[in-house]
């Protein structure tokens, strides 16, 4: 196995990197997984492994798992990542497979790959050409294919628990040979706790920070000083975190405020993090009509589209839709005339006792109801030019009243004057 391809070779690796388990008496948490009695240690051990999928947060332990089973089995490794190969890279390393099987495939985030990424890979996990091991954060009955998912055995990895993250830092304090010329005490750890969330990467690299941002010999660590080493320099984007719901709404106040530059910048943050290209996508669905609307309805069918797009295509690609829907949307004129009137009128019905049908809007069916006046004086619209015959549309109480106020901005534009006009006297459109 070639270590490199589970990170950056040299000594200039993250202490996380570092720290990361080479044998399975290593591994710090997941003894579920670990114990003697797994199922997964004993397959790792008789040297005959399922192809398998990893299902947990980040930071749990999923590329040390696939690590240690190449290192343990000694047979060839290529990893691949979801979040950058596509079909044709797949299908390369299955083709070197075919003519050598036992490979392992080690697929990082694998539910980024759309079906037809999917499909590709059960031929040869059918025939023994590649053990896949897949590292997933989402839920692989949704994010995976029915046909790839029975071929395959699923294991989940949980966060660390505060008991277990205290023992990975006393351990890297005591081996990694970096920390080793520092004197250091540990002397609390809620805060690197609180901070990492149970993911390991995150916890030791931020160790690190703190140690090496340290002025003072011996580096004695308290929360206080955890936690402003951790604001100043944690940029790490969490998909379930505060930090999450900070960059989406910075990349839809970007595109609100009509910066493209900045929504591509938040974009790619996410992207990077990676953050589920479905989500963006549905956030600029819901943007498309809430702050854009009618000043331009094309941006409502240039989103969903692009939805619908990135689901069929899949990522690195999907990068490209998203980035045109989000330069679309951010170059629209604005209005949330749309959003402001569905808010508005349902507040007025909450408020206010409902009003009856008008007759004259009144379905008329039976003889009854036409003999009580269902339907009578009904004027229709296609019969009237211009004015459509002004009949209310509105409870006889209510009537005049306005919810929906188009803007002086683009197609809307267009709308309040064809309004202004169309109901000269009943709405005051000014």
């Amino acid at each position: 196995m070639n270590p490199e391809l589970f990170g950056t070779p040299g000594n200039h690796r993250p202490l996380a990197e570092r720290m990361r388990p080479q044998e399975l008496g290593d591994i710090i948490g997941q003894e579920h997984l670990t114990g003697p009695n797994s199922p997964l240690i004993k397959a790792i051990q008789a040297q005959r492994i399922p192809s398998i999928l990893l299902w947990g947060p980040p930071g749990v332990g999923k590329t040390t798992f696939a690590q240690v089973i190449a290192h343990t089995t000694e047979r060839p490794v290529v990893k691949l990542s979801a979040i950058s190969s596509g079909v044709k890279e797949v299908r390369e390393v299955l083709e070197k497979a075919a003519l050598r099987p036992g490979l392992i495939l080690f697929i990082d985030e694998i539910h980024r790959f759309n079906k037809t990424q999917q499909d590709s890979l059960l031929t040869a996990v059918e025939q023994g050409w590649v053990t896949l091991i897949g590292a997933t954060t989402e839920n692989p009955s949704f994010e995976i294919i029915p046909a790839l998912r029975s071929r395959c055995q699923i294991y989940v990895l949980n966060p660390l628990t505060q008991d277990q993250l205290l023992v990975l830092f006393q351990k890297a304090i005591q081996s990694d040979a970096v920390l080793q010329q520092i004197p250091i005490e540990l002397k609390e750890t809620e805060a690197l706790y609180r901070f990492s969330g149970g993911d390991a990467r995150k916890a030791l690299n931020l160790l690190e920070m703190v140690v090496m941002q340290a002025e003072e010999r011996p580096v004695v660590i308290v929360d206080s000083m955890v936690m402003s080493v951790a604001q100043q320099t944690i940029a790490v984007y969490d998909k379930t975190g505060e930090y999450h719901y900070d960059i989406i709404s910075a990349f839809i106040k970007s595109l609100r405020g009509s910066d493209p530059n900045g929504a591509l910048y938040w974009m790619a943050v996410m992207i990077e993090g990676g953050e589920d290209i479905k989500f963006i996508a549905r956030r600029m669905v819901i943007l498309a009509s809430e702050d854009i609307g009618n000043a331009n309805p094309n941006a409502l069918l240039l989103a969903t589209s692009g939805y619908q797009a990135i689901e069929k295509i899949g990522m690195p690609e999907a990068r490209i839709i998203l980035s045109q829907v989000a330069t679309y949307l951010a170059t629209s004129p604005k209005s949330n005339a749309s959003y402001q009137a569905i808010d508005a009128a349902l507040s007025f019905v909450r408020t206010n006792p409902q009003g009856a049908v008008p007759l004259h809007l009144r379905n008329a069916p039976t003889k009854l109801m036409k003999e009580l006046g269902y339907g009578k004086n009904y004027k229709y619209s296609h019969s009237f030019e211009g004015k459509e015959g002004n009949q209310s549309y509105l409870p006889e109480e209510y009537q005049g009243t306005i919810f929906y106020d188009p803007k002086e901005v683009g197609k809307e534009k267009e709308i309040r004057a064809f309004l202004k006009n169309k109901w000269e006297g009943y709405y005051k459109y000014e």
